[in-house]
């Protein structure tokens, strides 16, 4: 049987008024590739960032390797720190060497002994191409190598999970295929990936199953085969057809 390292359970997300999950369930396997696709507010970004807690859901479960994170006996960082988080604005310390960034967390939050960060981080920068530029600091670096940085940071923690949250959405066009470049290469090690993302021939490509998002909620999941060449839903239908037009 296959082993369920994430199983989200009846999730609801308000913000004041206004509901942006509407009963999301949803289960990740260990070693998947699961890209999550839709329009612009149909909640995907707002589901990832419950899985990690930077958004407290308003009600239901989320089962991340068998226990519940929002159950209040548990100590939600030791899940979370699981769980790793790149962001679509990358989210790097601006004051920070490229080094620098990638030992804090591992230092604090793990409480790593800074020679033994160290050398976790020059192993990461090492896989995304930046070990050169350790001594940089962010404004000195572009977007796609900023973002490669924001890679080697979240594998430094070395997480169970790596979540992306549109991890291109910020670059210039020719800087897409880099970033792109380096996730296709940590899917191929086995690492179970959640991805949003708007790059569907990356999805359609890489993806162990597609989840496409509607109004808050998951109008239809399978895999890349089916979404994209044979969609049952006719709102996934009209996305793809609306969205592979532009492209």
């Amino acid at each position: 049987m296959a082993d369920v390292i994430m199983d989200v359970r009846n999730l609801k997300k308000n913000f004041g008024p206004n509901q942006i999950l509407k009963g999301i369930n949803f289960k990740a396997y260990r070693g998947e590739v699961v890209c999550i696709i839709g329009a612009s507010g149909s909640g995907k970004s707002t589901l990832l960032r419950c899985m990690n807690l930077l958004e407290i859901p308003t009600s239901g479960e989320i089962y991340f390797e068998g226990v519940n994170i929002l159950d209040r006996s548990v100590d939600p960082m030791r899940l979370t720190t699981k769980m790793g988080m790149v962001f679509q604005q990358f989210n790097l310390f601006n004051n920070l060497t490229v080094l620098q960034n990638c030992v804090l967390g591992q230092t604090v939050v793990l409480k790593r002994p800074r020679n033994e960060a160290r050398r976790t981080a020059m192993e990461y920068l090492e896989k995304v191409g930046m070990a050169q530029f350790i001594n940089a600091r962010p404004h000195q670096l572009s977007g796609g190598q900023k973002q490669r940085v924001a890679i080697a940071r979240a594998l430094s923690m070395e997480p169970d999970t790596l979540l992306f949250d549109e991890p291109t959405s910020a670059l210039d066009p020719e800087m897409v295929g880099e970033v792109l470049k380096v996730i296709v290469s940590l899917a191929k090690t086995g690492l179970t990936m959640l991805v949003v993302t708007h790059e569907m021939d990356f999805a359609r490509e890489v993806a162990s199953r597609v989840v496409f998002m509607d109004g808050g909620v998951i109008a239809e999941e399978n895999t890349p085969d089916v979404i994209f060449n044979n969609p049952k839903n006719d709102r996934t239908r009209a996305f793809l057809t609306r969205v592979l037009r532009k492209n």
